[in-house]
């Protein structure tokens, strides 16, 4: 696609890049939605509990099939963040990390207050949304790392120790800036990661894991997209763990047909280099987007972040309509994800010549204060 923020898109690019924005949003929420359920299981639990083939539908969790965790939760105020980035960069007090941590802010304060708080409109519409406002096993990493005002950068990152997928799962949404060029696109992601998770391993992820999608919605082939993410990590200092992932997750699709052990393998101790691998690894090998998400939710390890990273891959790839229907008319909060993903594709596509004085856009920019 190869689109900056200055290029005139046409219907048919337009409507590309909407199927894929949303089907990157709702294929990491499917996969978040069959996977986190089981996430605490082995896979003879999951057998037992399942079938022998383990999950192939939607598992009941969180009370109902179809609901989300913390992940996706997070997934959309990254999204959030990124068009009040995008709405605020003639403002000429632009930075985007900043508006991403202000975007987490909004979602930790969901973890502990009761219900949106009505007095407080420049939290926007997102953080008024009240099926947000559910506790669904936070990882401590992201409440310890969203607990007070101080915003960790990759000179003072924050959770130094932490190398979990959950910065990895919320960073999908950076790889649509398609307009932005891969190192900034990388850079930012890499930055936003190391708000909550310190260690390179994981922040170096969540940038390789942007890379990939960014590659994707601008129409490269997966294959393509993990050499790009690999020539640019190249640069990074500590980026050999997750270059060694990302090649064993190409080499391994020449190994024979997929198993849960191969996956496990492929996991490790389910760190997010690891879960990055599984991703790739199942978006590469699965028959379709319902037989990839099944794989990467299926083995003994954090079933609901490789899920999230899986199936954003598959939807970035493949466009919404690749995912399974009947899964999307179950998936919690699927109206609120249709809304940000196309507030988010009419920003990049049509945003700057909408633009007006700070606080008279009209219609959808409302919904995102320039404050």
């Amino acid at each position: 696609m190869g689109a900056t923020s200055g290029a005139v898109w046409g219907r048919a690019e337009q409507q590309d890049f909407r199927s894929r924005v949303r089907g990157t949003l709702l294929g990491a929420a499917l996969g978040d939605a069959l996977g986190s359920p089981v996430g605490a299981l082995s896979m003879d639990e999951i057998r037992a509990e399942y079938g022998p083939e383990g999950v192939l539908d939607l598992p009941f969790g969180h009370g109902s099939r179809g609901a989300v965790s913390h992940l996706t939760q997070l997934t959309l105020f990254s999204l959030d963040g990124l068009i009040r980035a995008q709405v605020r960069r003639d403002t000429g007090a632009w930075h985007p990390p900043t508006d991403l941590h202000r975007a987490y802010l909004r979602w930790a304060a969901t973890q502990h207050d009761w219900g949106p708080d009505e007095r407080r409109k420049e939290d926007g519409w997102l953080a008024r949304e009240e099926w947000l406002y559910a506790r669904r096993d936070p990882a401590r990493a992201c409440l310890i790392g969203l607990a007070d005002d101080m915003m960790g950068t990759l000179d003072a990152p924050k959770n130094l120790e932490e190398m979990g997928a959950e910065a990895a799962a919320r960073s999908a949404p950076f790889g649509l800036l398609v307009g932005w060029e891969p190192q900034l696109v990388m850079q930012l992601a890499v930055e936003c990661a190391a708000q909550t998770h310190g260690h390179p391993v994981a922040y170096l992820s969540a940038g390789a894991y942007a890379l990939i999608v960014h590659g994707l919605a601008r129409g490269e082939s997966l294959d393509a997209a993990v050499q790009r993410s690999l020539q640019l990590l190249a640069d990074w200092p500590g980026q050999q763990p997750v270059t060694d992932a990302l090649q064993y997750a190409l080499g391994a699709v020449r190994q024979g047909m997929p198993t849960p052990a191969r996956i496990e393998e492929l996991a490790g101790a389910g760190t997010a280099e690891g879960l990055l691998s599984v991703a790739v690894y199942c978006a590469l090998v699965g028959e379709d987007t319902r037989h990839g998400l099944c794989l990467s939710v299926n083995h003994g390890g954090p079933s609901g972040a490789a899920g999230a990273l899986t199936g954003a891959l598959l939807g970035a790839l493949h466009g919404e309509t690749a995912l399974p229907p009947a899964w999307l008319a179950e998936l919690e909060g699927r109206p609120t994800m249709l809304v940000l993903a196309d507030d988010f594709a009419m920003e990049m596509t049509q945003g700057p010549a909408l633009h007006g004085p700070a606080g008279s856009s009209p219609g959808w920019l409302a919904r995102y204060p320039r404050a």
